[in-house]
């Protein structure tokens, strides 16, 4: 389907009707968080953040994950394969660059006695591509595993990992809490996943709003957790706007004009992804007011990815939102099997930092870079991420 044109003055309409909506879905939370030189970040995630896990995986990987160990993933700034679902960096890289603490290094690989060169001080990621915010029994309930939940490294397994990993970290109560509350602590992007392997199996909007409370408490139970152990500062971002994204566009498309906004993306979709937003930010809140020594900060992947499909060429984009520099499948040649990003015979693209899609599912380091400075520097994060060390992006 193509993307319906759209002028300057009605994409700009549009991005500031978006931040005004920021601003007043944002007027719930009143607290601020002062300024502070981290020392180190604990990330919990799935493919967004994963830096390397499932290079380290002892399971058998489906072919979807498997590729990315593949080239061209890593091409642009490592140059070789390192596990990220991406040609380059990610936001969770971008954001240790600007705190000032080395980019982080996978929990299984630590686990697996294959890195060495670590310092629990300064963080690690426990992020695994594919992983849920549910645990498995949600999925074993409905049938749903080993249909389309390719591994079991849930956000409570993750969690898990990190008790296991924290006397590592610290040997005392009182110098967990003066360790951990130096640190910052990524919460997510996780339960993205959950979603997309329901809607893969075609469970309804209506349905899948259902199931957004269970997501939330999961998450609100570990932030709970971790705060309990001494985190201090814990950056929590919500859902993309996935009726933007290429996957979403190319599996659920519409014969009815109406179903798409006015840069081509699919209403339904992002009008979940915003309730499902508004849903964890309310629940943000409630955390905020039972800690209020506690910094918890929103972040806003929502509207920050957004605004790059709104007016991609404000950002230096030269492809539109249906184009992918490593398509997910092999869709022009009829006579070739499906493959994925990453296996033998598939044409990338010359020039990543020209599209907005990576491998039709994740972003390109470009992509993330305009996310993450707008997370910094712009309107994304709520209270703001301030660093008093580190650098300027």
């Amino acid at each position: 389907m193509a993307k319906p044109a759209v002028s300057s003055s009605s994409s700009s309409r549009v991005w500031f009707l978006s931040v005004a909506a920021l601003i007043h879905m944002r007027t719930v939370l009143s607290f601020t968080s002062s300024s502070q030189c981290y020392t180190a970040i604990y990330s919990f995630g799935d493919s967004i953040a994963d830096t390397g896990n499932l290079n380290y995986d002892t399971e058998d990987l489906s072919p979807s994950l498997y590729a990315v160990l593949n080239p061209p993933y890593g091409e642009t700034f490592f140059h070789y394969p390192t596990g990220r679902f991406s040609d380059g960096r990610l936001i969770i890289d971008f954001l240790a660059e600007h705190i000032g603490v080395p980019l982080l290094k996978p929990y299984l690989g630590i686990k697996n006695g294959k890195i060495k060169d670590w310092n629990s001080l300064e963080g690690v990621n426990f992020a695994v591509g594919s992983a849920t915010a549910l645990d498995i029994g949600f999925f074993l309930d409905k049938g749903l595993y080993d249909v389309v939940v390719p591994t079991n490294y849930s956000l409570g397994v993750q969690f898990d990992w990190f008790l296991d990993l924290l006397p590592s970290i610290c040997n005392s109560s009182s110098g967990c809490k003066e360790v951990l509350g130096r640190s910052l602590f990524l919460v997510g992007e996780i339960g993205g996943n959950d979603f997309n392997y329901l809607f893969q199996l075609g469970t309804t909007i209506e349905e899948a709003r259902t199931y957004v409370p269970l997501v939330i408490n999961k998450i609100s139970w570990v932030i709970n957790k971790l705060i309990d152990l001494g985190a201090q500062t814990l950056v929590v971002p919500g859902n993309f706007a996935i009726g933007c994204n290429f996957f979403y566009l190319k599996n659920f498309p519409s014969r009815d004009l109406e179903d798409y906004d006015g840069s081509g993306c699919l209403k339904a979709f992002n009008n979940f992804a915003d309730y499902y937003n508004k849903q964890l930010l309310a629940e943000l809140n409630r955390l905020q007011e039972l800690h209020p020594d506690v910094n918890i900060i929103y972040a806003d992947y929502y509207h920050a990815s957004l605004q790059l499909y709104q007016s991609p060429s404000q950002f230096g984009f030269t492809k539109s939102i249906l184009d992918s520099c490593c398509p997910l499948m092999n869709a022009n040649n009829r006579n070739v099997a499906a493959k994925y990003c990453g296996e033998p015979g598939l044409i990338t693209c010359d020039d990543p930092s020209q599209y907005i899609s990576w491998d039709g599912v994740h972003l390109t380091e470009a992509a993330y870079k305009w996310i993450t400075k707008d997370l910094l520097q712009g309107p994304f994060t709520n209270p703001k991420i301030r660093v008093s060390c580190g650098s300027d992006m």
